[in-house]
């Protein structure tokens, strides 16, 4: 245990000497909470002890690439307001029960509030463990509306067998630097574990995509209902011509 604390208090002292760059997200986002619905609504879990709400190391990266994607008043972005601290790390499933509910309260707020909206979400080391033990357990219709989820330094990769339980596994993508032990279900911080910052291009191509194809079923969606409505109309004027003549 003792052993277990030096490696986790590492990633603290990493962390906060990580090279900060100027970004589109700053180290705290809440355009969902604060501004309601968008096109696309992204929940965001940083790492252990990051500050602000999104962190530095590849929150803020993510946010910007699906705004450069889709424009940036497409996305909203929420950073959740967990605790992030180094010892939930040691808990069982990852992290403790209130960040957990807090992802499942941001993710509930935004199916219930924004029906229209394309859900995706991520996060970082502790961070992914909190989408793990949240969208777990979700409602389906919730689960359904979100697109697509990464996770970048799984600390539940391992014991999760590379997938949310009980969450389709095509909507997930896990991103593992070689090198980081965090990935083979220990808390052991090697430099490894704080580059994921160089890789949040290959996440957003996987959320991009999830996007698309969700949005396309809702094009396709609408379209259908459109026709629908447009075949009910075309009966009851139909029907008031007839009864028209008939009078």
């Amino acid at each position: 245990m003792y052993t277990k604390s030096i490696l986790l208090a590492a990633l603290a002292g990493l962390a906060s000497t990580s090279p900060v760059e100027i970004r589109q997200t700053g180290s705290s986002s809440s355009e969902f909470s604060r501004g309601g619905c968008r096109d696309i609504l992204f929940a965001w879990a940083r790492g252990s002890s990051e500050i602000g709400n999104m962190g530095t190391i590849v929150g803020p990266q993510t946010s910007d690439g699906l705004k450069r994607e889709f424009g940036r008043n497409a996305v909203a972005t929420e950073g959740i307001e967990y605790a992030a601290l180094l010892s939930t790390n040691a808990l069982p499933g990852g992290t403790d029960t209130r960040s957990k509910n807090l992802m499942k309260d941001t993710l509930n707020s935004m199916a219930r509030q924004c029906p229209d909206s394309v859900i995706v979400s991520g996060g970082y080391s502790q961070g992914a463990a909190v989408n793990h033990r949240a969208i777990e357990e979700l409602s389906s219709s919730v689960q359904a509306q979100i697109a697509g989820v990464i996770l970048y330094g799984d600390t539940q990769k391992q014991q999760d067998r590379d997938q949310i339980p009980n969450f389709p596994k095509n909507k997930v993508k896990i991103i593992c630097q070689f090198g980081d032990a965090v990935c083979r279900g220990t808390l052991t911080v090697l430099p490894a574990h704080l580059t994921y910052g160089a890789r949040a291009d290959e996440g957003v191509a996987f959320l991009a995509a999830q996007i698309r194809g969700a949005q396309a079923k809702i094009k396709a969606r609408n379209a259908k209902l459109e026709a629908k409505e447009a075949a009910a109309s075309v009966v009851e004027t139909a029907k008031r011509v007839a009864m028209d003549i008939a009078a």
